[in-house]
């Protein structure tokens, strides 16, 4: 199949919401740009996005009675 058929990956920049094409050739990606992926990476940097930890909300689990040790 030419590449011309095939169909292509598009996904938005985070940052800017600019289409951007999932290819190797893009050295950015996702973003569409060393701009956005600077914009981003400062975001992190100044605790604008966090990962949140879901330990707590996780039941405790016991052992069953008889359990094998």
């Amino acid at each position: 199949m030419t590449e011309s058929r095939q169909t292509r990956l598009q996904v938005k920049c985070p940052t800017c919401q600019t289409a951007v094409v999932w290819e190797p050739k893009n050295a950015f990606r996702p973003f569409c740009s060393q701009r956005c992926k600077l914009i981003d990476l400062g975001g992190w940097a100044d605790g604008k996005y966090t990962v949140s930890d879901q330990t707590e909300s996780l039941p405790e689990i016991s052992e069953p009675d008889g359990a094998y040790r």
